[in-house]
């Protein structure tokens, strides 16, 4: 077993560094070399690392992803980010209103997916401020990630721990949601501190006003309406299931096949 744990340690190594010194090889890659040369020096049998899969993982990531991908083209992210960061005036009160608004969003519905959307959108708002846009991005990565400790459904990690332990949802949200309340509450704290004085920008310069909609884009508004209506409707019937204490991989997998049954969105994008 001295090779197996060799591989082990090495693959361990790369993923902690990022990169293998003079190779081209990032995380993705090593794991993959990794669980292959596992497999090929008898670190574990093919059948062995064929069972080891978790299909309830991925059938509720994709689940996942195919309700985040709908909420992304109806455009429910960019308008729940506006709508909180237009209402929001005091820089330290938009730094704790973005990273709750990402911590919960996450937390329901990915992470990943929630810091790439609502990013463009946290810029705009900062530049027609004249904000300091790092600690407003900061407070977005930072509570995104806190917040999706909080359920199953927050990032691939939390999915597997939750299918390996066949916690409940309800069960899980409430073992660590309040973990995540507190980190997201200091997460914010330190932040404030950290940029206090530094919120404004000085050179107004860069300031660059959004360009107004596009008669195209006025167009889109009424389909995307009814795109946004029925994809939070699954999803609110989604978390439903998920709070009952059904399968969620299963009813990720339904929410996911109603929303791909459409007239409007072509399943490529998806």
């Amino acid at each position: 077993m001295l090779i197996p744990g060799l591989i082990l340690v090495g693959t361990y190594a790369v993923l902690a560094l990022g990169r293998l010194p003079g190779l081209r090889l990032d995380r993705t890659g090593a794991a993959v070399v990794g669980a292959i040369l596992m497999v090929a020096f008898g670190g574990l049998s093919f059948d062995a690392a064929v069972q080891a899969v978790n299909f309830r993982t991925l059938v509720l990531l994709f689940g996942m992803m195919v309700l985040v991908a709908h909420l992304q083209l109806s455009g429910f992210f960019s308008r729940v980010a506006r709508f909180v960061a237009l209402r929001v005036h005091h820089p330290v009160a938009l730094i704790f209103a973005v990273s709750a608004s990402a911590g919960v969003l996450s937390a329901l519905f990915v992470n990943d997916p929630v810091c790439l959307v609502l990013t463009p959108v946290v810029i705009e708002v900062t530049r027609l401020r004249r904000l300091n846009p790092l600690p407003v991005l900061l407070a977005l990565a930072t509570g995104s990630n806190i917040g999706s400790v909080a359920t199953i459904t927050g990032n691939p990690q939390q999915m597997l721990i939750g299918s390996v332990s066949r916690m409940s949802f309800a069960h899980y949200a409430a073992a660590l949601g309040p973990v995540a309340v507190v980190g997201l509450l200091l997460e914010t704290a330190i932040i404030a501190t950290m940029f206090r004085g530094r919120f404004f920008i000085i050179d107004y310069s860069v300031v660059i006003l959004p360009a107004a909609p596009s008669e195209r884009h006025r167009a889109l508004r009424a389909p995307q309406s009814a795109l946004l209506a029925k994809t939070v409707a699954v999803a609110a019937f989604m978390l439903i299931g998920f709070f009952a204490g059904l399968e969620p991989a299963l009813v990720a997998a339904v929410g996911a096949a109603a929303l791909l049954v459409t007239r409007r969105v072509n399943p490529s994008k998806i």
